[in-house]
């Protein structure tokens, strides 16, 4: 059985070798769910692994935290420093990737496995997928997702090949794509949980919003707490990255209050 996702998910993306310092932070003020990638380029999965080795000196159980890796293909990855044989196949780099992923994070299951790109032809992409799919069938991961998909007919494609259903989106939550209005809609409607990132540092314009201004003050709340509780309400759980402590806690107190619908109905007309 799989942990239930929690409200809000830590991202480990450019932490580098201050990954590891990071993630105990973050679990000790309170995430219970992290993100990484097998994706060298970006992450450093091993910090992931080293921090949790930490926690559970500290008493944190693995079974407390909800895992979140990615499978990358070749063009996401650095040619000098890719983390299977590129030349192999597409099955047999999903396996490579997903032992190294066990490795590098000390566990022997991941909870979510997120495909980091779709892959083109479409045949690619299915080939990835039927690849993580065994991986589920063998306990070793509980969910399948995908990550950077901005094509709601590509995801209804692969929703209806796939065996195993996607039970997770992550997309960068950003105006360019109209906020994935219709891949969220279609996500809820077909139980998808949709992640977002970048959903700060993309959206400065919402935030310094006189909306949500007059609202962070009514409520005594900082304007992201205001952004991700109204996230909450329309089923989206975001990442926040911050290495700040103090973020870090308002982050997690951004769900311990109750806006009006006139008040999220408001929200959403900015998007």
């Amino acid at each position: 059985m799989s942990l239930k996702m929690p409200q809000i998910i830590y991202g480990t993306a450019w932490k580098k070798e201050k990954t590891s310092a990071f993630v105990v932070q973050a679990v000790e003020a309170g995430f219970r769910a992290i993100d990484t990638a097998c994706q060298p380029k970006h992450y450093f999965e091993n910090g992931v692994g080293e921090a949790l080795a930490i926690l559970k000196s500290k008493g944190f159980k693995r079974s407390d935290i909800f895992l979140q890796t990615k499978f990358t293909p070749l063009a996401g990855q650095d040619p000098n420093a890719i983390p299977y044989d590129k030349n192999a196949s597409l099955k047999t780099q999903v396996a490579e990737s997903f032992e190294l992923s066990k490795k590098n994070l000390q566990t022997h299951y991941i909870d979510s496995l997120v495909l980091h790109s779709p892959l083109f032809p479409f045949a690619k992409l299915l080939e990835v997928w039927r690849a993580m799919e065994l991986l589920y069938k063998n306990a070793e991961v509980l969910q399948l997702g995908i990550s950077n998909c901005y094509d709601l007919s590509l995801l209804q494609k692969l929703y209806k090949e796939a065996e195993i259903k996607p039970s997770i989106v992550q997309n960068r939550f950003y105006a360019d794509t109209d906020y994935d209005k219709e891949i969220r809609k279609w996500s809820q409607e077909n139980k998808i949980r949709y992640q977002s990132f970048w959903t700060l540092s993309a959206n400065p314009q919402l935030l310094t919003n006189k909306t949500i201004a007059k609202l962070s003050l009514k409520y005594n709340k900082t304007q992201a707490q205001i952004l991700f509780n109204y996230l909450h309400t329309q089923g989206v759980t975001p990442l926040s990255g911050t290495t700040s402590l103090e973020h870090m806690q308002e982050d997690l107190h951004a769900f311990d209050f109750v806006m009006s619908d006139d008040e999220i109905k408001s929200i959403g007309e900015l998007l």
